[in-house]
C-alpha cells in the first residue's frame, strides 16, 4: 500500500459534529469541517465508518468489538496519523455508547446531515450502514482519497465472512492462531451474561 498513487479529490469539505474529547464533559456539539480532522504535521487521515445509524436501536456489535480494541491502540496510531470514528447517528448517541464501552481515546464525529457515508461506501442505497475504512491524504491544500476497505464488496468464499477490516481487528487474529479457528456460529455481542457492557 505504501507508495500507491493518490485517488480523487475529496468530494466536498463535509461539516460534521463532535463533542468534547473528554466524554465526561457536558454535552456541547460543535461543527468541524473534514479538513480540520487533519492535525498539524499529520497528512494522513484514517476514518472508520461505524455502523450506528439514526434508525438503529443499538449499534453494530461487530463494529463495537473492533473499536473496543482500536480505542486502546489509538494513542499509538495517532503518533503518526489522524484517526477518526464516524457514525450517522446524532453525536449524543455516539458519545453515550462510547461512555458505556469505556472508550476514552477515539475521536468521534457524527456525519448526520451529510452525504459522507454514501459517498465513501459507508451507507447502502436503502440507508443501511456499512462498515467501511477509508484513508485520506493531504497534499498542500488538497485532500485526496487513498484507500477503501473494498474487500467488503468482493465475493466471500462459502462458509466465511467478509474480511475487509480484519487486519486491524485483534479478536479474529487471535482466533486464527488457535486449533478451533474462528468457528462458524459465534460473533461478538454488546454484552455477555449479566454484564451491562463489556467496557463497563
Amino acid at each position: 500500500m505504501a507508495g500507491s498513487e493518490l485517488g480523487g479529490e475529496l468530494a466536498q469539505n463535509y461539516t460534521f459534529e463532535e463533542g468534547p474529547r473528554d466524554l465526561r464533559a457536558p454535552e456541547s456539539a460543535t461543527k468541524v469541517r473534514f479538513s480540520q480532522l487533519f492535525e498539524p504535521g499529520k497528512d494522513t487521515l484514517v476514518v472508520y465508518s461505524f455502523m450506528y445509524g439514526p434508525q438503529m436501536e443499538k449499534p453494530c456489535p461487530m463494529c463495537t468489538s473492533m473499536l473496543d480494541a482500536l480505542d486502546a491502540e489509538a494513542p499509538h496510531i495517532t503518533q503518526r496519523v489522524n484517526l477518526v470514528v464516524a457514525a450517522k447517528s446524532p453525536i449524543r448517541r455516539i458519545r453515550e455508547h462510547a461512555r458505556s464501552r469505556g472508550w476514552t481515546r477515539l475521536r468521534l464525529v457524527s456525519t448526520a446531515g451529510t452525504t459522507y457515508n454514501r459517498d465513501y461506501h459507508g451507507e447502502a442505497e436503502d440507508g443501511g450502514q456499512i462498515p467501511s475504512l477509508n484513508v485520506f491524504v493531504r497534499r498542500g491544500d488538497k485532500i485526496h482519497h487513498f484507500y477503501n476497505s473494498e474487500l467488503l464488496f468482493a465475493e466471500t468464499p462459502e462458509g466465511q465472512d467478509p474480511r475487509h477490516v480484519d487486519p486491524i481487528w485483534p479478536l479474529w487474529n487471535v482466533f486464527d492462531f488457535t486449533p478451533e479457528g474462528r468457528g462458524k456460529d459465534w460473533y461478538p455481542k454488546l454484552a455477555y451474561g449479566t454484564e451491562r457492557s463489556v467496557g463497563a
